[in-house]
């Protein structure tokens, strides 16, 4: 009786499984849905091109014939010459003319991360990626060239913000700013560490020579970062703050440049230097932001990979540390602890907001990849996330951002019919050399910064800072929380907008 009931059952549940089977193949091979089984809203391969794009549109120094984004010259060719250093290239943070390497180096970090997750889904993009990353991390060779000493900032940025003119006028003082032994800056050297050893592995294959020198000058930044502790924004406090003041400290950043260097080296002294300082550094902490200040929940996730994937199992805490990050961004869970807008958008403060979309949503796509390769999922107070509703997460932010939104508005400049027109940024706001050769004065483009005329240099690909918790947006260009472009909105965006390219068959 037992056994022919069984035997029953089991028929049953084959016929039920051979009926889906067919209908699955059926409604699969139907024409509509043969190439893209599911819909894009959005041209994620366009908004990649365009992400990455931007990023001529910061460079200072002396440009390449090959430049695209024709509007803009050459500009600060003589930076560092106060100092007898060359300290000429690199980007300008956002909208002003300053060179801030604190932020400079963590765009460089998750640029290098996009590439290195996601680069082997960008196609014809990837070299361009390459080549952005490149311009930061000459760079930044440059401004670590003498042992024990990092040059972290070019520009007197109050002088420079009592101006408004484009970066191929300026006329203000390119002072150079400097930590070493005697004024340390541990956050900005781990931080420049992490972005020369993540770069290393961006080149490992294509040019190993660059490569190594990166690696090297990698591990003997950090080493400095680790044996002069202290903040940056301490010995430097008149010139970096309250621009790019380091508020949670330097503990994120050295175990952030620990955990670039134990992946780009495989030194197995870095890996040890986690397991024991992980956790004065602040592993453990529950703070759930991550951007250009504060490093945690990176580190969580870049950790996370080494536990579930390389299987080391000394870092097993690291996915309960990811795990909480994630729970605290799930709506309806007891650990959730996140703003969303009415609109949906993800809101931790209301200046450049958008960076914290772009890096979660970088974060949300790369720890859904960990979590897929292990064949595991994220643990909620005992409710299982899956990697596909981190994924379906990170996709709501990023569509939010291309349009979706209650102002149908693409807060990516050139992209989607409706865009920012009046960014807070110099170049883009006044005309180009090309158009007015003649100086712009310091203070004779405050006229056209307070006018409500259109930029007239369309600077494809930049991210504003995004609406504000109610999802409105003035377009103005005074109001820098909300309009200024910046570096490190754009690079953890690059990564996500890869992915999603190629989930959707545009790649």
């Amino acid at each position: 009786m037992t056994f022919s009931l069984s035997f029953t059952i089991l028929l049953s549940l084959l016929s039920v499984f051979l009926l889906l089977a067919n209908a699955s193949a059926l409604h699969y091979n139907h024409p509509i849905h043969h190439r893209h089984p599911r819909f894009a809203t959005h041209d994620y391969r366009d908004a990649l091109t365009k992400s990455i794009l931007f990023f001529e549109g910061q460079r200072s120094g002396k440009l390449p014939p090959n430049q695209r984004m024709s509007w803009r010259r050459d500009s600060a060719l003589s930076d560092g010459a106060t100092m007898r250093v060359d300290l000429v290239g690199g980007y300008y943070d956002a909208g002003d003319n300053v060179k801030f390497g604190f932020p400079m180096a963590f765009t460089t970090t998750m640029l290098s991360w996009s590439v290195i997750e996601f680069g082997g889904l960008m196609k014809g993009e990837l070299q361009n990626a390459r080549v952005a990353i490149r311009w930061a991390t000459d760079y930044l060779l440059k401004a670590t060239a003498h042992p024990n000493t990092i040059y972290v900032q070019v520009g007197d940025a109050k002088k420079d913000h009592s101006c408004w003119e484009r970066p191929e006028d300026m006329d203000t003082p390119r002072s150079v700013f400097k930590i070493d032994a005697k004024t340390p800056g541990s956050e900005v050297a781990a931080e420049t560490a992490a972005a020369l050893a993540a770069a290393s592995l961006v080149f490992r294959r294509t040019d190993p020579t660059y490569s190594k020198v990166l690696a090297r000058r990698a591990i003997r930044v950090f080493q400095f970062a680790d044996k002069y502790r202290g903040s940056y924004s301490n010995a430097l406090k008149p010139f970096v703050c309250p621009f790019y003041c380091s508020y949670s400290g330097y503990q994120d950043e050295l175990l952030w440049g620990a955990a670039w260097l134990h992946k780009a080296t495989k030194n197995p002294m870095y890996l040890n230097y986690i397991k024991v300082n992980g956790q004065i550094l602040g592993a453990a902490e529950f703070d759930n932001t991550f951007g250009w200040d504060n490093k945690h929940a990176g580190a969580r996730i870049l950790l996370s990979k080494e536990f579930l994937v390389q299987r080391v199992q000394s870092l097993h805490d690291y996915k309960g540390h990811a795990d909480n990050f994630v729970c605290s961004l799930i709506p309806g869970t007891s650990f959730s602890s996140t703003q969303y807008t009415p609109g949906g958008l993800l809101f931790k403060m209301s200046d450049s907001n958008m960076q914290y979309v772009t890096s979660t949503s970088f974060l949300l796509l790369t720890y859904a990849k960990y979590l897929t390769s292990a064949h595991t999922v994220v643990n909620c107070g005992g409710i299982a996330v899956t990697p596909k509703r981190l994924r379906s997460i990170a996709k709501k932010q990023v569509d939010y951002l291309l349009g979706d939104n209650p102002l149908k508005m693409s807060y990516m400049v050139g992209y989607g019919p409706r865009y920012p027109r009046r960014i807070h940024h110099r170049g883009s706001s006044l005309p180009s050399m090309g158009v007015h050769p003649g100086k712009i004065q310091c203070r004779a483009g405050f006229s056209v910064m307070n006018s409500q005329s259109p930029n007239p240099n369309i600077l494809v690909g930049a991210i504003v800072g995004g609406p504000d918790q109610h999802d409105r947006f003035p377009d103005e260009r005074s109001d820098y929380e909300q309009s200024e472009p910046a570096t490190y909105i754009n690079s953890p965006l690059v990564g996500a907008l890869a992915y999603l390219a190629h989930s959707f068959g545009q790649l």
